[in-house]
């Protein structure tokens, strides 16, 4: 009995992927969506949102939840895995999971996001879970009325550390630069919050702590200086790495490890292969924009295989 092929399969449950297999299932194709879970890095990281066209404020949670009961209006097969594996014979291709599963289909949307970016300093992979972490959505809330460093002065950092000041008593935002680069909007609201202290030219050098995080260590670049801050956890929001390694060496990808698209398809050199979302060469990383990218993939895709 030969496999299903399936028109399209759709690798990542975050706003691009989610927007694919909307689109994808008003094209009429056959669509199977392959996803660990939903929401991607706005369940993992988003706070409050307040720049998604339609709502003046609306958390990463209850937009997530949106976007997936549209998804599912439509009834498209989810397989709950991972992809680990891509190969194309012919006009077909191949996607291996995690659960050692395989699924065949004429074109295939790559929007599996990114993953949390590590810090990679001594103490760090020791104490995760020990008041190191990646997800202040998730943690967040053990850290009631004790002190916590947020490494990162970007959106993401002082999104976490607003979160954080309606819990923890004291927050210590660290940023390497000379200058934050959050929007003026978040470091606004930082300052009102009042438990948020902001430390500039601060390189983290260690995390101790013998069962759980104690102290972190940083030097003070501006006068090279060790200085140490008792913490009872760290929360790390210097970035994110692409989750691509599982399609290396079949298509093109940049420096930062981003897969490189044509900005107007979504395409990929490979033919039938697309890509949306954080994981592309898109310069910007923005909700609105990896729905967009889903969009003009599953389009494309569209009309890769009404020409097969």
């Amino acid at each position: 009995m030969n496999q299903k092929q399936y028109d399209l399969i759709i690798i990542g449950g975050g706003p691009a992927g989610m927007t694919a297999g909307i689109y994808g299932a008003r094209e009429n194709l056959d669509i199977l969506l392959i996803t660990k879970d939903f929401g991607g890095q706005i369940r993992r990281k988003s706070i409050e949102i307040e720049n998604y066209s339609g709502f003046k404020k609306i958390s990463g949670q209850k937009l997530i939840q949106k976007f997936e009961s549209h998804l599912k209006k439509f009834k498209i097969p989810i397989i709950r895995d991972k992809a680990v594996k891509i190969k194309k014979q012919g006009e077909i291709f191949s996607v291996f999971t995690e659960n050692k599963k395989q699924f065949k289909s004429y074109s295939v949307i790559i929007a599996s996001g990114a993953d949390p970016r590590p810090l990679e300093v001594t103490g760090e992979k020791e104490l995760i879970g020990r008041g190191v972490s990646y997800c202040v959505t998730c943690d967040g809330p053990l850290y009631k009325n004790k002190t916590v460093a947020v490494i990162g002065g970007g959106n993401a950092g002082f999104e976490a550390a607003i979160f954080l000041s309606r819990i923890a008593e004291k927050i210590y935002i660290l940023e390497y630069g000379v200058e934050v680069k959050a929007e003026e909007t978040n470091q606004k609201r930082a300052k009102r919050a009042k438990n948020i202290e902001v430390i500039t030219n601060a390189e983290l050098k260690e995390i101790k702590g013998k069962n759980f995080v104690e102290t972190i260590v940083y030097k003070n670049n501006e006068s090279k200086k060790l200085e140490t801050l008792k913490v009872n956890g760290v929360f790390i929001e210097i970035g994110n790495i692409p989750a691509t390694g599982f399609v290396k060496g079949l298509i093109d990808f940049n420096k930062r490890d981003e897969i490189i698209v044509n900005s107007q398809t979504g395409k990929t050199r490979v033919p039938g292969l697309f890509a949306a979302g954080d994981i592309t060469n898109e310069k910007y990383k923005q909700i609105v924009i990896a729905a967009a990218q889903g969009t003009k993939a599953a389009l494309s895709a569209s009309r890769y295989i009404q020409n097969l």
